[in-house]
């Protein structure tokens, strides 16, 4: 089964939690803080492999979490960071966030790498947290906790040459010719459901030749099979466009050309970009004088060809060695990405409510309530310190925080003293 499209659920591994301890031995009765820091999440990682061509895989497992990173321990032992998740895609996968579209990564090349999501931070332990005047802190920080993201896997096939063109003029029939691959061939509209990929040897150069389906007119607006289709058109290198150039459908080859060039600069302006062979297949079938009315009419040289009888061949494969030759090597089709930054430990808002009172929220809180373990005294005026140090006490008056006003700050309430 062919499968070029797959939602999956990633989720890199948590930080693990600092450790409060403090050291105590014979004879040593001010061992002092020794709690170690929690170990690394594991990232997510995705590999380009050339091995994989389809998504199929995704399919029958949709979540795929990386390991936890354990918590410290005494003795400043830091916790073991968790394994990364290796996920191998297609050459050709474009990842993306299922939420905004964003792109994540462009798996273009074989072997390629890319960190898509980063375990989180492991919490510091106790010793961390000592100073002259705080000798024996009695908190730590608790590992930061990611969050889990919805990705879709699209795959979009890589090859050096595409062969475009309406139904059933014959891309089939010149790809099985070409190559020593064997797609299902038949005289009805949409015998090919899914791209058929083959290799083509000509003296000691190989290609890779792909036979992209669904071509019709609406194919960019999603009309048939050609928006599931058209995205594999992009990675290719060079176009073959097959022409039926007898009519043998009561089609106008003219305007089959120009609606197929239409939809495929429709669907995106870089098809205008890359190098095209017209072909005008079914030389067989035509009136004399065909292919010279069809070449005059679009403008452009055109290879006759009857590819049922292996008529002409030796000339398309001589043209398409002398184009593909000098053409790069690979072809990445995105070029604005997105990170996913779980890690926000500086942003704030404060929200007023119609009662008067207010709430702190955002990453600078959830970073400092990892920090610091709020029933404890101690820790609790270290929690003060860094709100006013960063402003917020200032804010809330600002904003109309009076004496006896109720403030909300993660788990504790409290009343504003001005």
């Amino acid at each position: 089964m062919f499968l070029d499209i797959a939602k999956i659920y990633i989720k890199a591994g948590n930080g693990g939690n600092g450790k409060v301890n403090f050291h105590r031995e014979k004879f040593n009765l001010s061992g002092g803080p020794d709690g170690g820091n929690g170990g690394n999440g594991g990232d997510i990682i995705f590999v380009a492999d050339s091995n994989m061509n389809t998504l199929i895989d995704f399919k029958y497992k949709v979540h795929y979490r990386a390991e936890n990173g354990e918590n410290g321990g005494i003795n400043n032992q830091t916790g073991k960071s968790g394994e990364p998740l290796i996920i191998r895609v297609p050459v050709g996968t474009v990842i993306r966030d299922d939420a905004t579209g964003g792109v994540l990564a462009d798996m273009y090349k074989n072997k390629m790498t890319k960190v898509v999501q980063k375990g989180g931070r492991g919490g510091k332990g106790n010793s961390c947290f000592a100073t002259p005047t705080r000798r024996s802190p009695s908190f730590a920080q608790d590992g930061f906790k990611t969050t889990e993201h919805k990705v879709v896997l699209e795959l979009k096939t890589i090859a050096d040459i595409g062969l475009v063109g309406y139904p059933n003029v014959g891309k089939s029939t010149l790809l099985s010719v070409l190559t020593e691959a064997r797609p299902k061939i038949a005289n009805y509209h949409f015998t090919t459901l899914t791209p058929n990929l083959g290799v083509i040897k000509f003296y000691e150069k190989t290609y890779v030749i792909a036979d992209i389906p669904g071509l019709i007119e609406g194919a960019s607006e999603g009309v048939g099979l050609g928006y599931d289709f058209l995205r594999h058109i992009e990675r290719v290198k060079m176009l073959v466009h097959i022409v039926d150039v007898s009519g043998s459908e009561d089609r106008d080859p003219v305007e089959d050309y120009k609606t197929i060039r239409n939809e495929l600069l429709s669907y995106s302006e870089v098809m205008g970009d890359k190098p095209e062979i017209v072909v005008a297949n079914k030389t067989d079938l035509a009136e004399e004088g065909s292919v010279e009315r069809f070449q005059k009419a679009i403008g452009k040289d055109v290879i006759p060809l009857c590819a049922a009888y292996h008529q002409n061949i030796e000339q398309l494969l001589k043209t398409l060695s002398k184009i593909v030759v000098d053409l790069p090597d690979e072809v990445q089709t995105e070029t604005e990405f997105i990170e996913y930054n779980d890690r926000d430990d500086d942003s704030y808002e404060i929200v007023r409510y119609p009662d008067a009172s207010f709430e702190v929220m955002g990453g600078f809180i959830d970073m400092l309530v990892r920090n610091v373990v709020l029933s404890d005294p101690e820790s609790f005026r270290y929690f003060q310190r860094k709100l006013k140090e960063k402003g917020i006490f200032d804010e809330l008056r600002e904003r109309g925080a009076k004496d006896g006003d109720l403030i909300r700050i993660a788990e504790i309430t409290f009343d504003f003293v001005d």
